[in-house]
């Protein structure tokens, strides 16, 4: 199928609209401003989408979705169709980390890979503490890129062994100096960004949320209807606005009739875009304090996040370390093993409400990634045991 993806479009003026091609990995060069870069998204033909494109059979890979994608110029891995958990109460769960490098990452780095092959990029270069950067990494070798992954010194070293695995280059820099040398690499080698590269705030690839539409799409067709709410977890925003979006072209299309509420929760460590929430402005700059939910420890917002919750009704929520970990272990114990930062749906929800009881729908919570990317998996030790018939049975009947 062809991708009817037509040009891409200021999210801070909807009017201002540029070619597709290239990619404006800096922000909208038409209303960003000292202060801020805004992003931009892409716009489609509508009017074009095949009429039966939401009754076709499920099936791995982004290609079933490839009308309401950019081109996808880049081979797939199989990412997408993941599963929908319902727990006891009747919430249910959308769990990415049953992708191919185990987080929602792979249906961006799928869109945004993609789009590097088709623009003529020579390599791909990513900022990442872990599931980015795992699955740019992933992608990029499946397409035949080079790619360059800047991580944290204090990153947990799987990470960087999952990325060398991938033929990635992996160099652990100071902050501060992450950017300068991204735009350089972009600038003077000809590679494109997957992830921000401005400083102001956070822009992102334009492309690239455009693969977490599919999560909406799965949810809906899985449930006959649109949920009443959507809890997710929020770093930067993209996954929020991605599903948001999703939804509300499903309601556009007449899928679906309604667009769920969209709740971004983050760690009250951090909470960049609760903070611009509640100031009213675009984005805004929090401090970030110590918080085991280090893939979502954003220090600055994206608009895309403000616009998902203002356009559903939705709210941003903070959640503590405590209440991370109590909705970490209830999914464990519900058979879904995650990270931290990937329980902040279930943690917000939880922690704040509403009941799901007194929903109108129902209620998902989004998680983003397997527990094997915690920085503290692998620590405890297998403590060793007597193997006699009395102590396996005390340790048993404890």
């Amino acid at each position: 199928m062809t991708s009817l993806a037509r040009a891409q479009r200021s999210l801070a003026d909807p009017s201002v609209r540029h070619p597709l091609w290239p990619p404006l990995t800096a922000g909208c060069p038409v209303t960003s401003t000292g202060e801020v870069a805004y992003p931009l998204e892409v716009d489609y033909d509508y009017d074009a989408v095949p009429a039966d494109l939401f009754a076709r059979p499920a099936a791995h890979g982004l290609e079933r979705w490839a009308p309401l994608l950019p081109p996808l110029a880049a081979p797939g891995l199989g990412e997408g169709n993941t599963p929908l958990v319902a727990l006891a109460d009747g919430v249910w769960v959308k769990d990415e980390s049953r992708n191919p490098t185990w987080s929602h990452k792979d249906r961006l780095n799928r869109v945004a890979v993609s789009a590097a092959v088709a623009s003529g990029a020579r390599g791909i270069v990513v900022s990442s503490s872990g599931n980015h950067g795992a699955a740019a990494a992933a992608y990029a070798a499946r397409a035949g890129l080079p790619c360059v992954v800047f991580t944290s010194p204090q990153a947990p070293p799987a990470v960087a062994s999952h990325l060398r695995a991938y033929g990635a280059t992996v160099l652990a820099v100071p902050y501060a100096s992450v950017r300068p040398l991204m735009r350089r690499i972009v600038g003077e080698l000809g590679y494109q960004s997957v992830s921000s590269v401005t400083d102001s705030a956070h822009t992102g690839h334009p492309f690239g949320p455009e693969g977490y539409k599919t999560i909406a799409y799965e949810i809906a067709l899985a449930l006959g209807r649109a949920p009443a709410a959507v809890h997710v977890p929020v770093g930067y925003g993209e996954l929020l606005f991605g599903v948001a979006k999703g939804f509300q072209e499903l309601a556009r299309l007449g899928v679906t009739s309604a667009v769920p509420r969209m709740y971004g929760v983050e760690p009250a460590a951090a909470g960049a875009l609760t903070e611009a929430l509640r100031t009213g402005r675009p984005a805004a700059r929090v401090p970030v304090g110590p918080t085991a939910a280090y893939a979502i420890d954003c220090e600055v917002n994206s608009y895309r996040g403000v616009l998902a919750v203002r356009a559903t009704g939705g709210a941003a929520r903070t959640v503590t370390e405590d209440q991370f970990a109590s909705a970490r272990e209830e999914l464990a114990r519900q058979g879904i093993w995650c990270e931290v930062s990937s329980a902040a749906g279930l943690a917000g929800l939880r922690a704040h409400g509403p009941d799901p009881a007194g929903e109108d729908g129902p209620v998902v919570c989004v998680v983003t990634s397997s527990g094997y990317k915690d920085v503290a998996t692998g620590r405890d030790p297998v403590v060793a045991a007597d193997a006699d018939r009395e102590t396996v049975r005390a340790l048993l009947e404890r």
